[in-house]
């Protein structure tokens, strides 16, 4: 067995009692595999490195150790819970982009024996495989020109691989980029009329289930971001919007979740982070089959049941059968959709690619739902029918994906 060592690397909001509860979690596992703990020490070791990706927000952290501390290929070892894969998975996607070879080992848990054995396998053999054969090229042509979408304030941080140049989009999928400053937003907020909040907010709450966390002025706050970005949607005539919803999380202690879900169900694509690559897939999808379609984080795999568990806070809610208002994963602030999608087939997406040309487009069924406090509010599994979850650890497109409803593969296909 070879001896490596391993750099946990976390969010600065991550609690370090929290921090240290992970790493004790699977630390016995790892050093099953010939693992130690290491510090960030450039002058470092000369063991191979891994990274031990403990919650989402850490790709930069990641990628600015490996530019000064170059090992190949990168080591990324991710787990349930708390954004770790979907932040795994855009850190490859952005080292890919940059010519850099590197591999994500994903443990389903604390016990995962075969995980500790992916690992040392991954140890001993530093190769790693072609793209993927299930990376599709994008659609002939401009498929999206004469549309046009608002990207409110830049892509979150943390979106390293998903930050495209608006010229990059248009010259790729034909839609005009109209960028608009989150102090635009944050104008349009504060003006935002209060009876037409107030109706908002009664509106989500007289259809929950349940409300657990969010208080009133939550769900008033969500009411002013939906009419500061309905008015933006009309005024500036857009057929989708993207928003970097998390400075409203920090400035303001609310969320933009219940207004991109409502959004959405009124025929807005709406997708959150200014994560343009997605809004791509989800206008995409709208254009060619009318249809609504939910972005969400892959938070979990298992290889050999071929299933994925997909988790936000944002999913439309004609998409589900019922929903519970929730406070929005990450912070514990705000409110957030917390649904229950139907069982039954659907269709998986994701634009990437330094050109944009290139799609990860897989079709499967939601076998079941979830509820656990560890991940976003929503969430699925998907078993796989067409390609497999590995391809995501072997070369990701980036860390969200788009989730349609029913097999449509084809349909989407036909009109490349």
């Amino acid at each position: 067995m070879k001896s490596f060592v391993f750099l946990p690397v976390a969010s600065p909001l991550l609690p370090d009692e929290e921090r240290r509860a992970v790493i004790r979690e699977y630390g016995n596992l790892l050093a099953q595999a010939g693992g130690t703990e290491t510090t960030p020490n450039l002058d470092g070791d000369k063991e191979p490195l891994a990274y031990l990706v403990l919650t989402g927000g850490t790709e930069a952290l990641i990628l600015e150790h490996a530019r000064l501390a170059p090992k190949e290929p990168v080591l990324l070892i991710a787990y349930p819970g708390r954004n770790s894969l979907p932040a795994a998975l855009e850190t490859l996607a952005k080292l890919e982009q940059d010519g850099t070879r590197g591999r994500i080992i994903f443990l389903e848990g604390p016990d995962d024996s075969a995980g500790a054995q992916r690992l040392a396998d991954a140890l001993a053999n530093e190769s790693v495989d072609a793209a993927s054969a299930t990376h599709r090229e994008k659609p002939a042509g401009l498929p999206l020109a004469g549309k046009r979408i608002g990207l409110v304030g830049p892509p979150s941080d943390w979106l390293v691989a998903s930050s495209p140049a608006p010229t990059i989009v248009t010259d790729a999928w034909g839609p005009e980029i109209v960028e608009i400053t989150m102090e635009e937003l944050t104008r349009r907020i504060d003006t935002s009329p209060s009876a037409s909040a107030a109706t908002f907010a009664d509106s989500f709450a007289t259809g929950a289930k349940n409300i657990a966390e969010p208080r009133q002025r939550d769900l008033l706050a969500s009411g002013t971001i939906y009419g500061a970005l309905r008015a933006l949607v009309d005024e500036l005539k857009l057929d989708a919007v993207s928003v970097r919803c998390f400075d409203l999380v920090v400035e303001r202690e609310a969320t933009g979740c219940l207004a991109l879900s409502r959004l959405a169900d009124e025929g807005v694509v709406a997708g959150c982070e200014g994560d343009l690559p997605s809004a791509l897939a989800m206008l995409w999808i709208r254009e060619r089959l009318g249809a609504t379609t939910w972005m969400a984080n892959p938070a979990r795999l298992d290889i050999a049941a071929n299933t994925l568990t997909l988790a936000h806070c944002t999913v439309p809610c004609s998409l589900i059968n019922n929903y519970e208002l929730r406070s929005h994963f990450e912070s514990g602030l705000g409110a957030a959709v917390q649904g229950r999608l139907p069982l039954g087939p659907v269709t998986l997406l994701r634009i990437g690619g330094p050109s944009l040309d290139r799609m990860w487009m897989v079709e499967g069924e939601i076998v079941s739902t979830g509820r656990e406090e560890a991940m976003c509010r929503t969430q699925v599994d998907v078993a796989i029918r067409s390609g497999h979850v590995s391809d995501l650890l072997e070369h990701p497109l980036g860390n969200h994906l788009v989730l349609a409803r029913g097999h449509v593969a084809g349909e989407l296909r036909s009109g490349s």
